[in-house]
């Protein structure tokens, strides 16, 4: 089992957000997105919601420096 993340300083915002989440599995790594989306950039939970941050998973771990524009 290799270990998913999302990044949000993949996609800019008015937050500047520069959160990355890591788990070991997809599930755990979609409850987690969706919880900081709803929280940190105050989306409504949504089955496109879910497609959108699941496009946004790759295999690893975060990198340390911010992703290039």
């Amino acid at each position: 089992m290799s270990r998913k993340y999302i990044d949000c300083r993949e996609c800019p915002s008015d937050i500047k957000c520069t959160v990355a989440l890591c788990a070991d599995s997809e599930s755990e790594l979609l409850e987690a997105a969706v919880a900081h989306a709803m929280q940190a950039h105050k989306h409504s939970d949504s089955p496109e919601l879910r497609q959108q941050l699941m496009s946004m998973f790759h295999d690893g771990t975060p990198p340390l420096a911010a992703p290039a524009a």
